[in-house]
């Protein structure tokens, strides 16, 4: 019988339909090298239709502190707010469903919420595109291509990706959670993260605290989401209409201009769209205008 005491940390897992990635999610959180007891996960499901509610019964038979949020959550935002009410614990941990935690990850953003004064912390995530390529990066760390390096450094609200990221819940509280109008892809992180760095709250990396990303996404599918997370830089910016917010997130004349001289050339659009199809230039061109694209469609709303 494990003792129930008050934890120090939870770990906020929005989902839904994506059992075949929580599944090993979840025992890589119950492997945690810190003491059952000062943890907690609270699972804020979207009413998954997957088995996720009986999956999650038979851990918490065992694991008590794994808990099963279930609601009818209009988007992640709505998920992680829900989770955010729910959490026993002063620190609160973002991560996802499809996110398998390295077996440090919670004690590494505890050690700096012990320290003087207030902060956010932001750790490494690792891109994989299946549980070998999960397995060998996490084996050999030559193997992976940090976003942000080996070096613990002070980061800026774009980087508030909360794949994994931690913050006090008094804080999260104090500047009002996550905004729920941010119901599309995209950007419901960042601007969580702007408004706690604007509060005086800096954001920190720590590379050591690592996660390790599971979700390959078909070409197609991405660029829907780019496309949506072109929209929600609108909403971002009509909310923060700063020039911090426009350049920050690409929103500028320029890059607006040159996604229109795409728009008047077929030729160059093509070239694009055909090279799209394997990483490389035209791949990263074709995020963008896909992105630009979402922003265009979100500014003649």
């Amino acid at each position: 019988m494990i003792k129930m005491t008050t934890p120090r940390i939870s770990v906020v897992v929005p989902t839904y339909n994506r059992l075949d990635t929580l599944s090993h999610v979840i025992p890589s959180l119950l492997a945690q090298d810190l003491p059952r007891g000062e943890f907690e996960v609270v699972v804020a499901d979207s009413n998954s239709t997957d088995g996720t509610a009986e999956y999650l019964a038979g851990v918490a038979a065992e694991a008590p502190f794994v808990r099963h949020l279930p609601g009818p959550y209009s988007g992640r935002a709505a998920a992680r707010n829900a989770g955010i009410g729910a959490s026993q614990a002063p620190v609160v941990l973002f991560t996802d469903a499809d996110i398998i935690a390295s077996p440090d990850l919670l004690s590494r953003h505890l050690a700096h919420h012990q320290g003087a004064g207030i902060r956010a912390v932001v750790g490494m995530e690792v891109q994989v595109v299946s549980y070998d390529d999960y397995l060998a990066k996490r084996a050999d760390r030559a193997k992976r291509t940090p976003l942000h390096g080996e070096k613990p450094k002070r980061l800026s609200w774009l980087y508030f990706l909360t794949g994994n990221a931690s913050a006090p819940r008094v804080q999260l509280d104090s500047v009002g959670r996550f905004d729920e109008n941010f119901t599309g892809y995209g950007h419901e992180d960042l601007e969580l993260g702007y408004r706690l760095q604007h509060a005086g709250i800096p954001i920190e990396y720590e590379p050591q605290a690592v996660n390790y990303h599971w979700h390959p996404v078909p070409w197609d599918e991405q660029q829907r989401k780019y496309e949506l997370a072109g929209k929600s830089t609108v909403r971002f910016y009509r909310k923060h209409p700063a020039w911090d917010v426009k350049l920050r997130l690409g929103m500028t004349p320029l890059s607006l201009g040159l996604h229109g001289l795409v728009d008047k050339v077929p030729a160059l659009r093509s070239w694009i769209e055909d090279g799209a199809g394997k990483p490389g230039f035209a791949r990263t061109l074709s995020y963008q205008y896909h992105y630009l694209t979402g922003v265009k469609a979100a500014l003649r709303e």
